[in-house]
């Protein structure tokens, strides 16, 4: 509970006069004066608050972090609304992509062999995401969290996703994963 004297002082500190100042500029001793034999120690407290330099400073701080969910059960199993079913005789292989792909057209995330994440964007396309040596594919089971950067886009080298158990990973290579007959 807060105390009473919480509330109080603002209105003592309103209705206080200011403290007198001599020709130096210096508040004069009359207010930590000594009554009765005894020193007010709670108005030297007041002095001292009101006597406290003002900061005119206001710092305001964004942060957004962007959140990837993996793919549902409902998905996985037959709307396939991301990835069409592979047909016989094709295979996916790997194709150079850029470094960078746009965070928010990542509609889902996987963990896939060799300490890779599936990136499944919301256009169809799909892309293989590699950690770094350090971090394992499978602590991004439930998902990652990844900060927005100015250019909105996940990068190699720069960016470390944070999976929802805690860990933190950089993507040290993205690629294109493709469809190829045989």
């Amino acid at each position: 509970m807060t105390s009473p004297a919480a509330f109080l002082a603002p209105i003592v500190l309103l209705l206080s006069p200011p403290a007198p100042v001599d020709e130096a500029g210096n508040a004069s001793a009359s207010r930590n004066s000594v009554v009765e034999g005894r020193a007010e120690p709670g108005w030297r407290v007041f002095d001292e608050v009101r006597g406290a330099p003002v900061q005119r400073q206001v710092r305001i701080e964004q942060r957004v972090i962007i959140r990837i969910v993996p793919r549902s059960a409902a998905t996985r199993q037959g709307m396939s609304s991301f990835v069409e079913a592979p047909r016989p005789n094709t295979r996916l292989v790997e194709r150079k992509a850029g470094d960078c792909v746009p965070a928010a057209a990542v509609g889902a995330v996987q963990p896939a062999p060799d300490n890779r994440l599936m990136l499944f964007m919301r256009d169809r396309r799909l892309y293989s995401a590699k950690l770094e040596r350090s971090c394992h594919a499978r602590d991004f089971y439930s998902g990652f969290y990844v900060e927005r950067n100015d250019d909105g886009m996940i990068c190699v080298d720069r960016d470390k996703l944070q999976s929802r158990t805690g860990s933190k990973c950089e993507v040290t290579a993205i690629s294109q994963m493709v469809r190829q007959r045989d």
